[in-house]
């Protein structure tokens, strides 16, 4: 069983009904750390040693934000900055994240045609995760695809405790399955 540690960042989380719903779903799960950035450090005085020690223990790391102009809120910024340190998490020496796996779980008010190339973002979502791959890259962790819950200002209660309930179901296949095949981009045939 992976070591599951969730890095909450949202700034308005009582405002947020998705994220309170996905939150909810995968709370209480057993190896599964939920850490809110907003609450642990609403001054923005973030404990680097603390943070390292936690995504130490970690098998797989996930951002979980909601998408602000296109990346993410800025306490979550700040903790990257912070806690992934050169000669601990890259450089030399920096090989404690080494082989660790790494993704963004997502909320965003635009639909999943908003995030296309033919949508009025004019590119898919993981377009706007880039700088987060090349942070794992980085890192040498392995970056995997996001989970994605968009169209939030639209969403229905009914749709959205289906993707809670995905959410989960997501969270406890990354903490049970024997493998984790999660490809970041579709595999393309070459007929």
């Amino acid at each position: 069983m992976r070591k599951i540690l969730i890095l909450f960042a949202h700034p308005k989380f009582e405002h947020s009904e998705a994220n309170q719903a996905m939150i909810h779903a995968i709370s209480g799960l057993e190896n599964v750390e939920i850490r809110d950035l907003y609450e642990l450090y609403p001054d923005f005085n973030i404990s680097i040693q603390l943070e390292q020690e936690a995504l130490f223990q970690a098998d797989v790391v996930i951002w979980h934000h909601p998408i602000y102009w296109y990346s993410c809120p800025p306490l979550l910024k700040q903790w990257i900055d912070l806690v992934l340190e050169f000669g601990w998490a890259y450089g030399p020496g920096g090989v404690y994240l080494k082989g660790k796996y790494l993704l963004n779980a997502i909320t965003s008010g635009g639909s999943d045609l908003a995030y296309s190339s033919e949508g009025r973002n004019q590119h898919p979502i993981g377009n706007f995760l880039l700088p987060f791959e090349q942070t794992a890259k980085l890192c040498l962790m392995k970056y995997l695809a996001p989970f994605h819950l968009s169209g939030t200002f639209k969403i229905t209660d009914s749709e959205l405790q289906i993707k809670a309930n995905d959410y989960r179901d997501f969270i406890l296949e990354l903490r049970d399955s024997q493998v984790i095949d999660r490809p970041l981009r579709p595999k393309t045939s070459l007929s």
